[in-house]
C-alpha cells in the first residue's frame, strides 16, 4: 500500500528554487520584505567570499560550511544558525521560540540586526574551529 503524501489529490509540488532570488520571489508580503532585511544583515556580517546557496529548499549562506539559513513559513519566519550559536546566545534569544538550531520570529518583525550579526559571527567562529581540525 502506498503511503499518503499529505498533499491534496493531484496536487503537484512546486519545483525547488535554484537561487535565493527565486526563493524570495515566491514569498508573499510581509514575509518577503522581512526576509530581504534578514538577508542583507546576514550578508553584511558574513565574509565577502561567503556564497548564497539553496540547501534543503531554503536560502543558506555558506563559508567553510553552512553559516546561516532563513525561510518563510505560513505563520512565522525562521533563522537556521545551528545549535551552538543558539546555546552561546541563549539569554539574548529568550524572547524567541527556539529549537534544534532554529530561531522563529513573526513574519513582519525580524530580530534586531545586532542579534542576527552575533549569530552569524558565532557560526563563523564555529566553522573556523571545525575547518582547522
Amino acid at each position: 500500500m502506498k503511503k499518503p503524501s499529505g498533499r491534496a489529490s493531484g496536487a503537484k509540488r512546486s519545483p525547488v528554487p535554484k537561487t535565493v532570488d527565486d526563493y524570495l520571489a515566491r514569498v508573499p508580503e510581509p514575509a518577503h520584505s522581512t526576509l530581504e532585511k534578514v538577508r542583507a544583515v546576514i550578508r553584511s556580517a558574513a565574509p565577502p567570499e561567503a556564497e548564497e546557496v539553496i540547501s534543503y529548499g531554503i536560502p543558506m549562506f555558506k563559508h567553510k560550511g553552512m553559516l546561516m539559513g532563513f525561510a518563510a513559513f505560513s505563520n512565522h519566519c525562521s533563522l537556521f544558525p545551528g545549535k551552538s550559536p543558539l546555546e552561546t546566545l541563549k539569554d539574548e534569544l529568550r524572547h524567541y521560540r527556539t529549537a534544534k538550531g532554529t530561531v522563529q520570529f513573526p513574519v513582519d518583525k525580524p530580530p534586531p540586526a545586532k542579534l542576527i550579526k552575533k549569530l552569524v559571527r558565532a557560526r563563523i567562529a564555529e566553522n573556523e574551529r571545525i575547518s582547522k581540525r
